[in-house]
């Protein structure tokens, strides 16, 4: 089957950057409307990213990879860009993702995890930037996505007033810890880090929703990843290595920990059943048991016992016991 026809826009760009020469092919897409090409020519190649308006905005992606470069972190290079097309070509990072190489590689696990984790306690100690707070609002907005999405797919009726009190319950203390807040990527896991040269030398993808929040944040995403299994063994290794390099109040952090990791969690769910339910997209529900038990893991922990309650109250148990199951594409 022939490659289908590139966008009319992408040609005048390209020749205005100097690759107006070069091969384009499309990658494989994820969940938003973005989408990447790998521009190649004798002299080298590249990455073409196109965002486009309305959809998406490039600009956030340059003002934090800006950032980054500038505080001495690995984003891809910005080569050229037209932010109102919403087109971008940077850096081209290779192939070689977290999540692939340690698929090949599993004894390396230890060591670029260890690596993942020293670039969130090197972000720790930076001013967070030029980006929006990450604040109750947004917590708030992101946690609904569970009631919102989720419990209707499954024809629950749920308390949704007693489910936010319980959220501002618990998020109340974590909010009154991230000051001053830290640089908070996103979505950091092993399918949007690079390793570069060495194992320890890891490029930065997939940042331009980042927002100033709490340091843990970002250290959950890594740990409890929706999308590969990560053992509880080396989830808890990695905790004390991020004590250890940043010193914090272990306690305190132990416990926002959780309490992001269940909101988190809550969120990616809803989120997935929105991409079946809105965008057509079921292969993401596939991924709910595996977000479903770290939720579950999080909801243990006391300082989400208000949280925990409104499951145990409006969640029925087969549901929770079978890992948010009984969704069917």
């Amino acid at each position: 089957m022939a490659e289908p026809a590139l966008p009319p826009h992408f040609a005048p760009f390209l020749t205005a950057a100097g690759w107006g020469d070069a091969q384009v092919v499309a990658l494989a897409g994820d969940a938003s409307f973005r989408r990447y090409f790998r521009v190649t020519r004798a002299a080298g190649r590249a990455m073409l990213m196109d965002a486009p308006p309305p959809h998406e905005n490039p600009r956030p992606f340059l003002a934090v990879a800006q950032w980054l470069a500038q505080n001495g972190l690995r984003a891809p290079r910005i080569l050229a860009e037209d932010a109102g097309d919403g087109l971008v070509l940077l850096e081209d990072f290779g192939d070689r993702r977290m999540r692939d190489h340690l698929d090949a590689a599993p004894g390396d696990e230890h060591a670029v995890y260890a690596a993942a984790v020293d670039t969130l306690a090197a972000l720790r100690r930076l001013p967070a930037g030029p980006v929006a707070a990450y604040d109750m609002a947004v917590y708030q907005r992101e946690a609904a996505l569970f009631t919102e999405w989720f419990c209707p797919a499954l024809g629950l009726t749920v308390d949704m007033a007693g489910y936010a009190a319980a959220w501002a319950q618990v998020l109340g203390p974590v909010a009154g810890r991230q000051s001053p807040p830290v640089m908070v990527l996103r979505d950091y896991h092993a399918e949007n880090i690079m390793l570069l040269e060495t194992l320890a030398d890891q490029g930065l993808l997939d940042f331009q929703d980042a927002l100033a929040g709490h340091a843990a944040y970002d250290l959950v995403s890594l740990l409890q990843d929706a999308r590969r299994d990560v053992a509880p063994v080396l989830e808890a290794k990695m905790l004390e290595h991020y004590l250890a390099a940043t010193g914090v109040d272990r306690a305190e952090f132990l416990a926002d920990y959780a309490v992001l990791g269940a909101q988190r969690n809550a969120k990616i769910i809803g989120i997935f059943v929105r991409l079946w339910r809105r965008d057509g997209k079921p292969r993401y529900l596939a991924l709910i048991p595996r977000v479903w038990a770290l939720m579950e893991r999080d909801l243990a922990h006391p300082a989400l016992a208000p949280v925990a309650a409104w499951f145990a109250a409006n969640v029925p148990a087969d549901v929770r016991a079978s890992g948010g199951g009984g969704i069917a594409a």
